[in-house]
C-alpha cells in the first residue's frame, strides 16, 4: 500500500486516533474520571478504527483489485455499503 502516504484523509484519521488514545491515557490517570466517560472515549476509538479500516479496504480495492468500469464501481459500492453495515 505504498500509495497511502499520499492520502491525507487516511493520515488525518490516524492523527485523530492518536489524539483519542492520548485522551484515554490521560483520563485513566485522573481520579475524577468515571468509568462511563472512559468507556465512551474507547467506544469512539472503536468507531474511528472501524472507519479507518473501511477507508483502507476501499483504497486497497480501488488501487490494486478493481479495474475501473461502471459494473465494478456498482459492485464496489454495494460491497462497501455491506462492509460498513457490519463493522
Amino acid at each position: 500500500m505504498g500509495h497511502l502516504h499520499q492520502d491525507k484523509k487516511i493520515l488525518n484519521r490516524v492523527k485523530r486516533l492518536q489524539g483519542q488514545l492520548q485522551a484515554v491515557e490521560t483520563a485513566l490517570q485522573q481520579e475524577d474520571k468515571s468509568c462511563i466517560e472512559v468507556l465512551q472515549q474507547v467506544a469512539a476509538i472503536k468507531g474511528a478504527v472501524n472507519g479507518l479500516m473501511n477507508e483502507l479496504i476501499e483504497s486497497h480495492l480501488r488501487e490494486h483489485v478493481i479495474k475501473q468500469n461502471d459494473d465494478n464501481e456498482k459492485e464496489l459500492a454495494e460491497f462497501l455499503k455491506l462492509l460498513k453495515r457490519y463493522t
